[in-house]
């Protein structure tokens, strides 16, 4: 077969820019340290405690000593209603750092964020960027967490199905032991339950009857609910943030954990970069720094929480979760979608009907 040949000038074009790119690169890196060091600070909002991401703020401030960290830990929704209220008074917050993925996303998806592009955000999988603006920075799955004390391994629901036919059976055994997110006050809970109806409203709502047969606990953070299962007030627990459940379950002999069989969850915190932010250059630095291999694979030594690149080394315990979970592994993707639930009519709605399903039966 003829083929013409390659323009010998592509060819020299093409190995220049491929030597200038790394140097292009680097320069701008080197511009982008220069200006964060005059900024000084970068100020993050993160629904990701502290004790979490203390290791990524320390090494940061190692890397880059001219930039300073000041660390808000709150839950996600109060993130998002302290933004919404300092938008009008005047931002303090350059980065925003949250695991309720929707809430992020509205955010985004309402102009308060800035785009921005660099080595490290184009190594992303292409899931985990939104607009150029939202960015995926781990993969955590959705697991139930139980008290080993309580229960044994062999009578812990393996799947949601099976979890309905336990409630259905044995009612009285667990009447008041059950506890989960209210999705009213929890935005991860919010997100994890109309997650939930979408991938199978019909167990969903079944499960929601039975919770309120038994009397469920409903509490604001995830580690409200750890704390409950641990001590007994409650035997085991559904829909926890299960980074959170695997680091404590390290800790804590109590509590064991499982990724339900039939799905399971997985979500990604999400940042971005305020539109407003009053330190742009260093939030682009911190951001960079939260993508780089090296902040993902600090990031991904903490159980439960797995690098979202692929090229990391320790990014490959996320295709290890992924072939262990297999049909069950169900990600939640950055996008437009998971604005569904928070249109106000629809969120009222699954509210209501929520609130309604899980009252207490009158006596």
């Amino acid at each position: 077969m003829f083929r013409l040949p390659r323009p010998r000038g592509c060819l020299l074009l093409m190995f220049v820019w491929a030597m200038l790119l790394p140097a292009a690169q680097a320069r701008a890196q080197a511009d982008l340290q220069v200006a964060a060091a005059r900024e000084g600070v970068v100020v993050i909002y993160g629904a990701t405690d502290e004790s979490v991401a203390r290791d990524l703020l320390q090494d940061f401030m190692r890397l880059y000593p001219g930039v300073r960290t000041e660390y808000h830990d709150m839950n996600s929704v109060e993130l998002y209603q302290r933004f919404l209220a300092e938008e009008q008074t005047g931002p303090r917050a350059d980065v925003l750092w949250s695991s309720a993925m929707d809430l992020q996303v509205k955010l985004v998806n309402d102009g308060h964020a800035q785009p921005y592009r660099s080595a490290e955000t184009a190594a992303l999988p292409a899931w985990a960027v939104w607009k150029n603006e939202a960015f995926g920075t781990t993969f955590e799955p959705v697991a139930m967490v139980y008290n080993r004390e309580a229960l044994t391994s062999g009578e812990v629901p393996a799947s949601h199905a099976e979890f309905l036919r336990l409630l259905a059976r044995s009612p009285r055994e667990y009447r008041g032991l059950l506890v989960t997110y209210d999705p009213a006050r929890s935005g991860i809970g919010f997100l994890l339950q109309s997650q939930d109806v979408l991938a199978n409203p019909v167990v969903f709502w079944r499960l929601a009857e039975a919770f309120g047969r038994t009397g469920i606990q409903t509490v604001a953070s995830t580690a409200a609910m750890l704390d409950r299962v641990a001590d007994g007030r409650a035997v085991l627990g559904y829909n926890v943030l299960g980074s959170y459940a695997m680091t404590r379950a390290a800790q804590d002999s109590r509590l064991g954990v499982v990724y339900p069989r039939d799905y399971t969850l997985v979500l990604s915190r999400v940042a971005f970069i305020a539109r407003q932010a009053p330190h742009p250059n260093a939030a682009r630095l911190w951001l960079d720094y939260l993508l780089s291999p090296r902040g993902q694979r600090l990031l991904s030594q903490k159980p439960g929480f797995y690098s979202v690149r692929a090229d990391v080394p320790a990014g490959e315990a996320a295709e290890q979760l992924r072939h262990s979970l297999g049909g069950a592994f169900r990600p939640i993707a950055i996008g437009a979608g998971l604005l569904t639930y928070l249109d106000q009519m629809k969120g009222r709605v699954f509210l209501r009907q929520w609130r309604e399903t899980i009252a207490p039966p009158p006596p």
